[in-house]
C-alpha cells in the first residue's frame, strides 16, 4: 500500500519515512530478452539459457541496468505524490549490484525517504533503496535515487 501525500508541504513532512516493501516481481526470461533488445545488449549470460546454464551463475541473469530500471515501477507502489504538476527522475548518487538476479527470481524494493529538500520551484527527494531477491542473503541492488517534484 503506497504512502499517498498531497502537495509539496506534505511530502516535506515525510522526510525520514520508512516506505516499506513493494510486491514481489518475477524477473522472467521474456523481460530479460526484451531489455536486451531495447539496449542492444545480448550478452549470452542474459539471453542464452542453454549456455548460461553452464556459465558462472548456473542460469541466465538479468542485466544490472534492468534490475535498476525496475526501481521505478516498484517505487511507485510505495509513494504516490498528488497535487504536483511534474515528477522527474533526477539521477542517482550511488548504485551497487551485490548479487545477480537469476531468471525466474522474484525481487522487491525496500525504501526509505531519507531527505526532502527545496529546489527552485519544487522539492528534491532522496530515497535509499534495496532491491531484495527472495530467499537470497545478498540484495540485487543497493541504491540512492534522486527525484524532483514541481508544484
Amino acid at each position: 500500500m503506497a504512502l499517498t501525500v498531497n502537495g509539496l508541504a506534505e511530502l516535506k513532512s515525510q522526510a525520514g519515512a520508512d516506505l516499506g516493501a513493494s510486491r514481489w516481481l518475477e524477473v522472467t526470461q521474456q523481460r530479460i530478452d526484451t531489455f536486451a533488445d531495447a539496449t542492444d545488449d545480448h550478452q549470452w549470460i542474459h539471453t542464452d539459457p542453454e549456455r548460461a546454464a553452464t556459465g558462472p551463475f548456473g542460469a541466465p541473469i538479468a542485466h544490472g541496468y534492468l534490475t535498476l530500471s525496475l526501481f521505478i515501477p516498484l517505487f511507485t507502489e510505495l509513494l504516490e505524490v498528488e497535487g504536483v504538476t511534474t515528477k522527474v527522475n533526477y539521477g542517482l548518487n550511488k548504485v551497487r549490484f551485490p548479487s545477480p538476479v537469476k531468471v525466474g527470481s522474484r525481487i522487491r524494493l525496500l525504501a526509505r525517504l531519507t531527505e526532502v529538500e527545496e529546489v527552485p520551484g519544487g522539492v528534491q527527494i532522496t530515497v535509499d533503496g534495496t532491491v531484495e531477491i527472495e530467499g537470497a542473503t545478498k540484495p540485487a541492488a543497493v541504491l540512492q535515487s534522486l527525484s524532483r517534484f514541481y508544484a
